[in-house]
């Protein structure tokens, strides 16, 4: 999908051997932009997938993906930015990196996989162009000197394409007519190879079996059978009988590692098909046709129904269902983040708080159990217990901008104003719209009754962001505002969500 755009702008140039081990990645005096640079236009493009509605924000899939990524980017080399993993809500198999280390999955990659260290292969090799810095190197060959003029690009090609605009699709078949073809093929290629290289090096560093990434790229390459059916992965990451070889040689090279799957992989991946279900149609029935066929446990068909029962509006049976898998499997958390979304969805909402409060007494800070028991909290009038579980969690871990989005929800309901809008202004920060970003806190420093605490940690706020940005704006935000309204109160399910047993 979108990792085509992304490296046609890397492709602009540089040739470079397939067998060489150690790529001239320049110096900093000529790099075209900086690693904070970077981040900035990798930011910026994920606010427009999010604004989109391109990126599928679901607590439980995505603290998957994050703690497999984390647990490759860890064996990165030291100095990149925190990676942020993503999934996209496509079904096509494909995957892509932004600068900054923002890497994404499609819904439909996942489901394509044969075992997690498949899916590893195909984070460790978005990775490894990340650390590589494909993007900012092939810019730099073109001399794309200004940030302005390289952010905008590649924004408006990224969203563009994720949107299917016309007008951003028009301006990719230019640029591409632009450059030499010969130029295109050669970055590209090399880039390919060294991300193989370089992402099978995270993979048995992080316990994951190198030998999946070649296999993965093997199947997906003998599962094409003409232009149509050419899976995007491989329009995006051209994959040749000697890359795959390549991959294999280096793998074989590695230390031998006994992966085993994770029982999370086989529940996501189920949890995954029934986000990915039609709407408009019975998802009960449409998760059976879905799976009709395909090889998976008895455990992993029973959760993936009940989520689909659950979506369906038919909540007593997977709760049925979810007891009798909890029972025999007491130690898997998301078994009792389910049971306790079908016990909301059910109306019961003392026994959905009991499971959760269970839940959470057996795994603490849980990101995707704390942000489900807060939901059910919310819907049970408990919004002071909802915000200090959700304040509690997100002192410790960094909350995604959906997260913040309901702490500031919580903090409104229980008569947090202040706090409201420091929590929105916070979520404003998140997605890069610091203008925003100052108005709440400017709000928040003039609501009445503020405690010295709270007026210091606003004001330091606001100082921050005045310091960053434009000259013509500093003025704007030197004072707080009189007697502000209480804040918009923000819908209860994060935009773009369409988890089962939601709403």
């Amino acid at each position: 999908m979108l990792v085509s755009c992304a490296l046609a702008l890397a492709s602009f140039g540089a040739d470079a051997a397939p067998g060489d081990e150690l790529p001239d990645i320049g110096t900093p005096a000529d790099a075209t932009l900086t690693q904070n640079d970077e981040y900035q236009i990798g930011l910026m493009v994920m606010k427009g997938l999010r604004d989109a509605g391109e990126i599928l924000e679901d607590p439980e899939a995505s603290e998957y993906l994050q703690t497999i990524g984390s647990r490759l980017a860890s064996h990165a080399p030291e100095g990149h930015v925190p990676f942020q993993f993503f999934i996209v809500k496509d079904h096509q198999i494909n995957a892509f990196a932004l600068p900054g280390g923002f890497v994404c999955v499609n819904a439909g990659l996942v489901l394509a996989t044969a075992n997690e260290s498949e899916l590893a292969g195909v984070m460790a090799h978005e990775i490894a162009h990340v650390t590589q810095r494909h993007i900012t190197r092939g810019i730099r060959a073109q001399n794309k000197n200004s940030l302005v003029s390289a952010a905008a690009l590649l924004a408006a090609i990224l969203i563009g394409a994720a949107t299917g605009s016309a007008d951003a699709a028009q301006a990719g078949i230019v640029i591409a007519q632009g450059t030499a073809a010969q130029q295109q093929i050669n970055f590209t290629r090399a880039a390919e190879y060294e991300a193989d290289r370089v992402g099978i090096g995270f993979m048995a560093a992080a316990g994951y079996d190198p030998q999946s990434m070649p296999t993965f790229f093997d199947t997906l390459n003998r599962r094409s059978g003409g232009p149509g059916k050419v899976p995007e992965f491989l329009q995006d990451h051209p994959v040749t009988s000697n890359r795959i070889a390549e991959a294999k040689n280096r793998a074989e090279q590695m230390p031998k590692v006994r992966a085993t799957d994770s029982v999370s992989f086989a529940l996501v991946r189920e949890r995954l098909r029934v986000l990915s279900l039609p709407e408009g149609a019975d998802p009960v029935e449409g998760y059976r046709r879905a799976t009709t066929g395909i090889i998976m446990s008895d455990d992993s068909r029973s959760y993936g129904e009940a989520l689909a029962s659950i979506s369906a509006g038919r909540a007593e049976a997977a709760i049925k269902t979810l007891n009798d898998l909890i029972n025999r499997h007491d130690d898997v958390i998301l078994y009792r983040v389910a049971l306790g979304q079908a016990q909301t969805k059910a109306g019961d909402l003392d026994g959905a708080r009991r499971s959760f409060s269970a839940a959470m007494s057996l795994f603490p800070r849980n990101i995707p159990l704390t942000v489900r028991y807060a939901e059910t909290l919310m819907h049970a009038g408990q919004a002071d217990m909802a915000h200090r579980i959700l304040l509690d969690l997100f002192n410790v871990v960094p909350p995604t901008p959906e997260q913040i989005r309901l702490t500031a929800l919580a903090a409104n309901s229980a008569g947090d104003v202040a706090d409201a809008y420091y929590y929105m202004s916070e979520y404003h920060i998140a997605g890069g719209e610091l203008a925003l970003a100052a108005g709440q806190l400017q709000m928040a420093l003039a609501v009445p009754k503020l405690s010295q605490i709270q007026r210091a940690r606003f004001q330091a706020r606001l100082d921050q962001i005045r310091e960053v940005l434009p000259r013509g704006q500093r003025t704007s935000f030197e004072a707080p505002l009189p007697s502000p309204e209480p804040p918009q109160k923000p819908d209860s399910r994060p935009r773009g969500s369409s988890q089962p047993g939601s709403g």
